[in-house]
């Protein structure tokens, strides 16, 4: 009884990461700005950096819009919690706050 050598007889072909999979996009992953920059820790003192993953109402961006990898988001968002502990980064933005709130079920409308 011979063995068969499982390398030949499988020949799927390697997953591809960099690519995105759905309709309607562009076909290209976003790379991570700080893995471009060779940055190894993210500094919550960098409010200008910072500013770009917190969108127009104050929340953190997504993985998915800011394109940076799984180690780097999650020091994101760490870091834009310690701003914002210290008062360097806003819990809200002006904008937010003087926006018309939605009515509660209770009330009249």
């Amino acid at each position: 009884m011979a063995k068969r050598s499982s390398s030949s007889t499988s020949t799927k072909p390697a997953r591809r990461r960099d690519k995105k999979v759905g309709p309607g996009g562009t076909g290209r992953r976003k790379s991570c700005p700080y893995c471009k920059d060779k940055i190894e820790q993210v500094d919550y003192k960098d409010t200008a950096s910072l500013r770009r993953f917190i969108s127009e109402r104050g929340k953190i961006r997504s993985q998915r819009l800011t394109g940076a990898c799984r180690r780097h988001q999650s020091q994101i968002a760490t870091a834009v919690k310690r701003a914002r502990e210290i008062a360097l980064l806003p819990y809200v933005n002006e904008a937010a706050r003087e926006g018309t709130r939605a009515p509660r079920r209770d009330e009249e409308r």
